[in-house]
């Protein structure tokens, strides 16, 4: 994991993370109605992400965009102690290496800097690997939905206590 690196998005990350995300959904064929896929914010993650309590994160690999999560408060949650951890997906070369255990933490240590008491996830149940993660860093299924993501085809919810 040595020439692979996180660091906080800029402005000329937006295309390129965007792609990332677009094609591991297509990979994982999730459906693009529903999930992160029509997501306006794909385009302009920077922009999206540049306001208080909020975080977006990119994992480089040789000058090279190979994935991202971010925080944000959970939208519809009426406490401003709730987060969502958003977006985390990872190029096929950056799994297995560790660096989606090292990027959860990152974004965890920045939602419990912001003041969050919990962080909320929506994944999809066959996203073993992914739920397998969540499990080892903390996260407990729910069974029912939080706030008001917009992702209705989300069918695997989770929080954990920061």
């Amino acid at each position: 994991m040595s020439s692979i690196k996180i660091r906080t998005i800029q402005p000329s990350d937006n295309k390129e993370i965007a792609k990332v995300i677009r094609n591991v959904l297509i990979e994982m064929e999730v459906p693009k109605v529903g999930t992160a896929y029509e997501d306006k914010s794909l385009d302009k993650m920077f922009e999206t992400y540049n306001k208080p309590k909020m975080q977006y994160y990119v994992v480089e690999e040789e000058g090279r965009i190979i994935g991202g999560a971010g925080i944000a408060p959970l939208e519809g949650e009426a406490s401003m102690q709730v987060c969502e951890l958003q977006k985390m997906y990872f190029l096929e070369q950056a799994r297995g290496k560790g660096v989606g255990f090292k990027m959860i933490n990152t974004c965890l240590s920045f939602a419990k800097e912001q003041g969050y008491v919990k962080c909320y996830l929506e994944t999809m149940p066959y996203m073993e690997s992914a739920r397998k993660l969540y499990h080892k860093v903390g996260f407990l299924p729910l069974e029912a939905p939080m706030g008001n993501t917009g992702h209705y085809s989300c069918q695997a919810w989770m929080i954990k206590e920061l």
